[in-house]
C-alpha cells in the first residue's frame, strides 16, 4: 500500500523562496507541494480548495499578517497544521503564532531539511513549540484569574478561564466547544465577555496582552 504524500501548501510573498522551497521538499518522496500563495488572500483561497495538511506561512504578508491568516484556516479546517516561518522572532509573535494554533515557529535561517522534518513531524500531530513557552503563557492566563485583568476590572469565571486557557493553545471556537460540551455559540459569547473583561476589542489582541503579560514578569 502506498504511503500518504503529505500534501503542503507555501505562503510567502517572495516568489524565489517559495521556489527554493518547493524544489527541496519535492525531492522527499513523503511531501507534495499542492499550491503556493503570496499574500493573506490568496492563502486563504488557495487553502479552502486544496485543503492541506499542513501550510507553512510566512508571519508578514503584504495585505496583512501571516498568523491571522493561521488563524482563519485552523477555523475552517482544525486538521490542517500550520508551520510559521519568520525572519525574526519576538515574544508577541510567538505568543501569536501558538494562540492561532501553529504547530510550529521557525526562523527562515532554518535548514530546508530543518524545515521539511517540521513539516513531517507537525503533519502526524506534533508540536514544535517550546514547551517552556506554552507553559509560561498557560500560567499568565491563569494569573489573570486570579488576581483579575486589572484592579479595577472583574475577575475570569471559572468557565472564562478553561476558555482563555483553550484560546492559549492555538483552540477554535468548534474544538473548545467539543472539549468542554457547551454550544459553539456559547463558547463564542464567552470569548466576547473575556475580551471585554481584558479591554481587547479582538481575540488577536489577547496574544499581545499576555506577551506584555510576560515581558513585564518574567519570573511569576
Amino acid at each position: 500500500m502506498a504511503r500518504h504524500r503529505v500534501r503542503v501548501m507555501l505562503v510567502d510573498d517572495h516568489e524565489l523562496i517559495r521556489q527554493g522551497l518547493r524544489a527541496y521538499l519535492e525531492r522527499r518522496p513523503d511531501l507534495e507541494v499542492v499550491a503556493e500563495a503570496g499574500s493573506v488572500r490568496q492563502a486563504l483561497i488557495r487553502a479552502a480548495r486544496e485543503r492541506p495538511d499542513v501550510v507553512v506561512m510566512d508571519v508578514q504578508l503584504p495585505d496583512g499578517n501571516g498568523i491571522e491568516a493561521c488563524r482563519a484556516i485552523r477555523a475552517d479546517m482544525p486538521d490542517t497544521k500550520l508551520v510559521m516561518l519568520t525572519a525574526f522572532a519576538d515574544d508577541e509573535a510567538v505568543m501569536s503564532s501558538i494562540m492561532a494554533g501553529a504547530s510550529a515557529f521557525l526562523l527562515k535561517t532554518t535548514s530546508g531539511d530543518e524545515i521539511a522534518h517540521a513539516i513531517e513531524r507537525v503533519a502526524v500531530g506534533e508540536s514544535l513549540l517550546d514547551p517552556g513557552v506554552t507553559r509560561r503563557l498557560l500560567d499568565q492566563v491563569r494569573k489573570l484569574a486570579v488576581s483579575g485583568p486589572q484592579d479595577d476590572q472583574p475577575k475570569l469565571t471559572e468557565n472564562e478561564t478553561k476558555i482563555l486557557e483553550r484560546i492559549a493553545e492555538g483552540k477554535t471556537n468548534r474544538e473548545i466547544a467539543a472539549e468542554i460540551y457547551l454550544s459553539e455559540k456559547t463558547v463564542k459569547k464567552y470569548v466576547s465577555n473575556i475580551l471585554d473583561k481584558l479591554g481587547l476589542r479582538r481575540r488577536s489582541e489577547a496574544a499581545a496582552y499576555i506577551a506584555r503579560r510576560m515581558r513585564d514578569h518574567p519570573h511569576e
